[in-house]
């Protein structure tokens, strides 16, 4: 067995709010950012600010907040991040190091965006039902504002900067169920920066505006609204599906649902395909906006203050890769 003992989440001091961004982009309003992504506010990390000290900020908070848990009896650390300190060396060895972990330990990075959360449960489980660690700290963090353009609006309304910290252990609050995970590697074009890895380690400075003046340039975070909307309407009810075969469960088992937290108009959309009543679809990102990889540990971890977190909850994270993945939690009723 494996269970999620802990949970906290940092984010960045600076605060953007739709106000300022009416003030960038006056053809907006505020009521229409708001109304059409769901977003009244996000937190972008500040120039110096990395994911590697956000995540060290999201730990230090779980240590803090939970005296219980020691530092001495972290046995591995795995770190979700796009947005790496380094080429290399891997990010998670510096969280070690700053965090003052022990040296006997595994740590490691993995890329992945939206659904690296529930990927990073599905790592963790897999460490501690094998015996290979006893205690796992999951950490998610990500600074996607530093890849997008000033200019564009749709993006910088949508994302967040964000880290936290998940105790994955063999004992804790929320039993891990069997997961269910999904590549497609075709679609990575519609969520990519094209520059600044080892295909095209320089920057193209090729950046044009299209005619709604929306900048376009492989050196910033480019985004294909459509095509993302596409895929998650045919693979995120698949996912569903096959996780509640996966866990014996049928939709009426569920008592929450707690998916990525992309944009409202996307999660009003996969509430009523599904069918799935407002009560039980959980959706908390007007303050913090779209945080990748963070945004369904935020969400529990807000659920769980709002006493929530009851029965079987079904996580699903989708998007950038294209990569998706769903899994069962249960809490005591």
């Amino acid at each position: 067995m494996s269970y999620i003992k802990a949970i906290a989440y940092y984010l960045p001091e600076r605060v953007v709010t739709n106000e300022e961004l009416v003030a960038d982009f006056p053809q907006w309003t505020v009521e229409k950012i708001a109304s059409k992504v769901g977003v009244n506010q996000r937190h972008v990390a500040a120039l110096n600010e990395t994911s590697t000290d956000m995540a060290v900020a999201a730990a230090e908070k779980l240590f803090f907040s939970h005296a219980e848990i020691k530092k001495e009896a972290i046995d591995f650390v795995i770190f979700c991040t796009q947005t790496p300190d380094y080429i290399l060396p891997t990010s998670a060895c510096l969280i070690q190091h700053r965090l003052g972990l022990e040296k006997s330990i595994g740590a490691f990075d993995y890329n992945l965006g939206c659904s690296g959360y529930v990927y990073g449960l599905a790592i963790a489980k897999s460490l501690v039902v094998s015996e290979v660690a006893r205690n796992v700290l999951l950490l998610t963090a990500e600074t996607y504002n530093k890849h997008i353009h000033p200019r564009d609006k749709g993006n910088r309304t949508i994302f967040g900067d964000a880290a936290s910290a998940t105790i994955v252990s063999n004992e804790g609050y929320a039993k891990i169920g069997e997961f269910a995970l999904g590549t497609d590697g075709s679609g990575a074009n519609n969520l990519i920066v094209k520059t600044g890895g080892a295909r095209n380690p320089e920057k193209n400075g090729d950046l044009k505006f299209d005619k709604d003046g929306n900048p376009l340039s492989s050196d910033y975070l480019y985004m294909n609204g459509g095509e993302i909307l596409s895929f998650t309407q045919e693979n995120v009810p698949k996912v569903v599906s096959q996780t509640l075969e996966r866990n014996g469960l049928t939709k009426d088992d569920i008592d929450l649902c707690v998916f990525h937290q992309a944009n409202k108009y996307m999660l009003d959309f996969l509430r009523m395909k599904l069918k799935v009543d407002k009560e039980k679809f959980y959706v908390n990102m007007s303050q913090v906006g779209n945080t990748v990889s963070n945004s369904i540990p935020i969400a529990l971890c807000d659920a769980q203050k709002e006493n929530k977190l009851h029965g079987n909850i079904l996580l699903s994270g989708f998007g950038v890769g294209y990569s998706w993945a769903g899994v069962v939690i249960t809490t005591g009723k």
